[in-house]
């Protein structure tokens, strides 16, 4: 396991500025996130010049992008199609995790398995491992649920979000079961009132998770995904957990 950091803890700004704060924090590796209205990359820029988004996540300080975080605005083929485009980009740039959101809570579970299995589809076309984000408000909500998804969908996997089963409608101790399904993890520290709060302060048990990913033998990334929060130093948050989850590994 290595640490990585997301583009997703500078939201705001453009994309090579947040690749330069990261870089300045230490990191080795990256998180690049693809946002429908995102001042960094959108699913629109990617399909309308491939090219160009390949330039821009090869500029990266020397970091190596392990992951990109991908929200489609768009509907119908459309959204194939970016999603395709995506996927070219991230075979590219030498990228084999691509993670997306599962859909809305009450879609109905077999139109979720379709979308899924043709989202795996393009994947697989170019290499890619397709995933499905753990979050409040989703199907990804329930691990029952991603535990049948990701059966359903063969080559399904899921990134991690602890947060969101600590803060959300379930245990946070019924994610272990999650823990053969997946390909990437975000972390940052929550309560079971707040989904972020300063690091320390929260309840997640990050040597207990290192302990439980091990014994999956995962080897990917661990990711911090830390937004900023008025009034808080961001730049030391990022660096504390920077430290806590290199001192576990």
């Amino acid at each position: 396991m290595f640490v990585a950091a997301s583009t997703a803890c500078y939201a705001e700004l453009a994309l090579a500025e947040a690749i330069e704060r990261i870089a300045d924090l230490s990191f080795g590796t990256l998180e690049i996130t693809i946002h429908e209205g995102s001042p960094q990359l959108t699913p629109e820029f990617v399909a309308s010049d491939v090219e160009k988004a390949i330039a821009l996540c090869t500029h990266t300080n020397r970091m190596d992008v392990i992951a990109y975080d991908v929200i489609i605005g768009a509907e119908g083929e459309t959204y194939y199609e970016q999603f395709e485009a995506i996927c070219q980009l991230a075979k590219a740039t030498k990228v084999i995790s691509v993670a997306v959101p599962s859909a809305e809570l009450g879609t109905p579970f077999n139109e979720e398995i379709e979308r899924l299995r043709r989202l795996v589809s393009i994947g697989v076309e170019s290499g890619i491992n397709v995933s499905i984000r753990s979050q409040i408000g989703c199907l990804s909500e329930n691990p029952d649920t991603v535990i049948s998804l990701c059966d359903n969908v063969e080559g399904l996997g899921i990134t991690l979000d602890p947060s969101h089963y600590i803060c959300g409608p379930y245990d946070e101790r019924s994610c272990e079961k999650l823990m053969k399904y997946v390909s990437h993890v975000h972390l940052r520290d929550s309560t079971e009132q707040e989904l972020q709060v300063r690091v320390g302060q929260g309840i997640i048990e990050y040597g207990r998770l290192v302990n439980q990913l091990s014994k999956v033998d995962y080897r990917r990334a661990l990711c911090v995904h830390i937004r900023e929060l008025p009034d808080i130093d961001h730049v030391g948050e990022l660096r504390k957990m920077r430290l806590l989850l290199e001192s576990l590994l």
